[in-house]
């Protein structure tokens, strides 16, 4: 096995922050009209009949449980029912927490430390549970603007109440569409995959096909972990994961893939006709279904622990100098740097431009509707329905773009319990927007990730494990096949993982050089016993044995 030498990355000081691309729109999410339909559908009856009864100062707590239909769209419906289950009870423990808070103090301090608790924990729990999109976001803007209403502790159990009975709503909507499609998410996940592996078969540039490798074998995993977490096998999952294993042969050997056919085979995962067939030979088919226990692929949780500490201080300091300005609504400013924290310093700067454009022009966008909203209860009431679905119809193409009727919607909201003046609305949005902005991007810079190159490294020595793992079976006359496959997932995994966490750790600010270097050799090293592997397994055309082992070897 030859090694690469412990070249390193120029030392990491302050990199530039890039302001090119971050608020270009990508392409829409494949499934953006399942949860903009579903918020309108969890949100309509509940506010609808508030108002009928003239109570729409309850609009909060029945939104509380209705936003989590916003959760689980990318799941199956069994892992679905589980994980909506656990989003509707930590929508209903933090605001539970906000709501006795609230009844218990009056002083702003000790709430806006509450909330930035509350947001760190939900910060916490969303990424070590991958609960997302959206995540922690609506979570923590549900339960901050919780603690700043006036409450008394005798009505928490009646709010918590309407809060539970719409989180129920909630969840029978999510689970409504698998009554017509029950294998709806899966095909996705597959058809996600296939695509990714025709993308990287048809880039034309080394540079281009490493990238497309990368999301390749991301969408793969995400694939696997689908069809995966459904525990009862059944026929249409058998034919999808041989699908799978289609898009993991084309990315080990991307320059002999057909791109056209592995975009046929995703089209032809639409709607709900029979899966097609993946042309995989029927030996090593078997051979790879039949290992399906020893597989890999759930990753590590990510840097928690900088992530955690971002969130409390900057949401704490982001509510305190809100409060110090005199602003009025210090929950905005606690909501807008709980939103800004992502995986490194560089994507976290992006959201924050991202945020403070969005939220400034959602401001003009409230500025030319408010005469409509103030027409009548109803026409509030249609309006932040209208805003609720725009927002899940742009947000998936860029953050900003949801925010843009995001920010319209959330001061409706604030006039359900009466109107307001608008010019006094708007000041206080930009103003708490731009310091929790500010504020909650320095706390970022002050709480550094030092341990992200540590990661690079143990992600580098489960990469060559895994390959050298995979290179011994190789080199054996007579290989155990499954054996063989459980050493192909665990390598095709551990690639996967080192191109994400050296992606991380290449976008945080205040640690030492990282070994660029060797992260592209291994990489390379890697794909090359993967595609050594496959054939072996019989699913690429064999090479001379010379050449193979010579691959594997490499």
């Amino acid at each position: 096995m030859s090694t690469a030498p412990p070249t390193t990355s120029p030392a990491t000081a302050p990199r530039r922050l890039p302001l090119a691309g971050v608020l270009r729109p990508g392409r829409p999410s494949e499934i953006w009209f399942k949860p903009a339909l579903s918020v309108v559908v969890s949100t309509a009856p509940p506010n609808l009949t508030l108002l009928a009864l003239g109570r729409l100062d309850l609009a909060m707590y029945t939104m509380a449980g209705s936003l989590c239909a916003l959760y689980t769209h990318n799941r199956p419906y069994a892992a679905r029912a589980r994980a909506l289950v656990r989003v509707v009870l930590g929508m209903l423990g933090g605001l539970a927490v906000a709501l006795v808070a609230a009844s218990l103090t009056g002083s702003a301090v000790v709430l806006v430390t509450v909330g930035a608790l509350l947001a760190a924990a939900q910060k916490v729990l969303c990424d070590a549970t991958r609960v997302g999109p959206p995540g922690n976001v609506v979570l923590t803007f549900v339960t901050s603007a919780s603690l700043f209403v006036p409450q008394r502790l005798a009505q928490v159990p009646g709010h918590l109440a309407l809060a539970a009975a719409t989180g129920v709503w909630a969840w029978l909507v999510c689970m409504a569409p698998g009554l017509l499609r029950p294998h709806g998410p899966e095909r996705r996940a597959t058809a996600a995959a296939l695509k990714a592996a025709a993308a990287c078969a048809a880039a034309g540039t080394d540079t281009g096909r490493a990238r497309a490798r990368a999301a390749g074998y991301a969408a793969v995993q995400a694939a696997w972990q689908s069809l995966l977490s459904t525990r009862a096998p059944s026929r249409t999952r058998r034919a999808l994961e041989r699908l799978v294993v289609r898009a993991e042969v084309a990315l080990a050997a991307p320059a002999e893939a057909d791109a056209g056919r592995l975009r046929a085979l995703a089209d032809e995962l639409r709607g709900t006709g029979p899966v097609p067939r993946a042309g995989l030979p029927p030996a090593a088919a078997g051979e790879l279904l039949g290992v399906e226990a020893t597989r890999p692929l759930r990753a590590r949780p990510g840097p928690l622990t900088p992530l955690a500490a971002r969130t409390a201080l900057g949401c704490a300091l982001a509510g305190y100098a809100s409060l110090a300005l005199g602003i009025g609504r210090p929950y905005w400013a606690l909501v807008t740097a709980a939103s800004l924290y992502q995986a490194n310093i560089t994507l976290t700067w992006g959201r924050a431009v991202q945020r403070v454009v969005g939220n400034v022009a959602g401001v003009l966008v409230f500025l030319a509707v408010v005469p409509l909203a103030h027409l009548g209860p109803a026409a509030l009431v249609l309006s932040c329905l209208a805003f609720g679905f725009g927002a899940e119809v742009l947000i998936s193409r860029n953050y900003w773009l949801g925010s843009v009727c995001v920010t319209p919607m959330a001061l409706l909201i604030t006039e359900f319990a009466g109107y307001r003046a608008p010019g006094e609305l708007m000041k206080e949005r930009v103003a708490d927007t731009v310091v929790g902005a500010l504020v909650g991007f320095a706390a970022a810079l002050v709480v550094t990730d030092r341990r992200a190159g540590d990661r690079v490294e143990r992600a580098l020595a489960a990469a060559d494990r895994a390959r050298a793992d995979a290179a011994r079976l190789l080199a054996g006359p007579d290989p155990d096949p499954a054996a063989l496959e459980t050493a192909r997932r665990a390598l095709a995994v551990a690639l996967a993982d080192l191109r994400a966490t050296a992606d991380a750790a290449a976008g945080e600010w205040w640690q030492r050089a990282l070994p660029q270097e060797r992260v592209v050799l291994t990489e390379q090293s890697g794909h090359r016993t993967l595609a050594a592997t496959a054939r072996r397994q019989g699913l690429l055309p064999q090479r001379s044995a010379g050449t193979e082992t010579e691959d594997a070897r490499a």
